[in-house]
């Protein structure tokens, strides 16, 4: 009988926010695949867990990936941790996983810490719906095609970027998403230097700019409102007369009454105020 992929969530700063079923189930596992097994040491020595470690990471993950499922196969039970956090979320936990599933290894969670979500809970920006992107892509046209997307968003976004290029993703976000829009950055999280900056994406680029930031960091950036969308729908039509308003859906075979609704809808005026501008033209030909 094939053994148990257990996702274990390890603190992403306070030794504390560990649970006890994370701590029993890294005791009780045949191995423990780590991110970094450097820096793992000192979380299983800080909880007296003897259990043997060996390395899955970024570089490794497809090889060691099948020398993983090929011990879960044998029936051993084996537990994923990250550096911090909880595994799967923008780390290479996500191919493993796929892979059990590919081969029917049972998977499960052992919930914990996790940075995208400690940082949404406490940005005050709204929680309802989120879109999480982790880190922006390296590569320069994969990263303008998620930008693109981003400019529409209209849920709140959720970024991880490294202190170094902070001030750069936030001036390239100023950019995209316009200077004025609100963002919370937050740093040291769980950690005793903790701070979440609430500010506009441009006036957060000045600041960092003075004050280098130091630790990991997480954006929680407002999505873009309903009414700078509608804003937006609006000033598109501007440049277009009513007359050639109305002319683009008269040519897409709708009647005149349907064409004037749609128009005014796009215009945001009533029906009644189109219809009175096109019979004032009338009567002025």
């Amino acid at each position: 009988m094939a053994g148990t992929l257990y996702l274990c969530a390890t603190p992403i700063g306070n030794l504390e926010d560990i649970t006890f079923r994370v701590i029993r189930t890294l005791k009780e596992a045949d191995l423990i695949a780590a991110e970094d097994t450097r820096n793992s040491i000192k979380l299983l020595n800080h909880f007296d867990i003897r259990t043997p470690m060996t390395s899955y990471h970024e570089y490794n993950k497809y090889d060691k990936g099948r020398k993983l499922i090929d011990e879960l196969l044998d029936g051993k039970n084996i537990a994923l941790i990250t550096d911090a956090g909880t595994p799967g979320i923008s780390d290479p936990g996500e191919e493993l996983v796929r892979m059990c599933r590919d081969e029917g290894i049972r998977v499960t969670s052992v919930p914990g810490a996790a940075a995208c979500i400690t940082a949404l809970t406490m940005s005050g920006l709204p929680t309802r719906r989120f879109a999480f992107e982790a880190f922006l892509p390296s590569d320069r046209k994969e990263r303008e095609g998620v930008l693109e997307e981003l400019e529409k968003e209209t849920r709140t976004i959720i970024l991880y970027e490294a202190p170094h290029r902070l001030v750069k993703t936030l001036g390239l976000l100023a950019g995209r998403l316009g200077e004025n829009r609100k963002v919370t950055v937050c740093r040291e999280l769980t950690k005793r230097h903790e701070t979440a900056y609430e500010s506009t994406l441009s006036d957060a680029e000045e600041y960092y700019r003075k004050n280098e930031p130091k630790g990991e960091c997480v954006l929680v950036i407002a999505g873009k409102s309903r009414e700078e969308i509608l804003q937006e729908e609006k000033e598109k039509w501007e440049d277009m007369t009513i007359e050639e308003h109305m002319k683009m859906y008269l040519s897409q075979g709708l009647e005149r009454k349907e064409a004037m609704k749609r128009t005014a809808k796009d215009r945001g005026v009533p029906k009644r105020e189109i219809y009175n501008y096109l019979e004032e033209i009338k009567r002025e030909q």
